[in-house]
């Protein structure tokens, strides 16, 4: 009778750990992907301040070439 408590409790105790095992490796998926989504967000508004200061460059370049040439006129 007790051989068959052993063998329940052992089979119940690792369906339970296989449970918390899923349940930690679905909180760090979590967090790994909110990790990468923080990652993704930081890269995404550097390229855009990058694209912006170009933008402002090229303008201000164009401008004063721009002023050259009327001058030489």
């Amino acid at each position: 009778m007790l051989l068959g408590f052993a063998k329940a409790g052992g089979l119940l105790g690792a369906i339970a750990a296989l449970i918390a095992l899923l349940i930690v490796l679905v909180k760090q998926l979590i967090g790994l992907v909110g990790f990468v989504m923080f990652v993704l967000k930081i890269g995404i508004i550097i390229l855009f301040i990058g694209l912006m200061l170009l933008i402002v460059i090229t303008f201000l370049t164009t401008r004063r070439r721009r002023r050259r040439e009327a001058d030489e006129i």
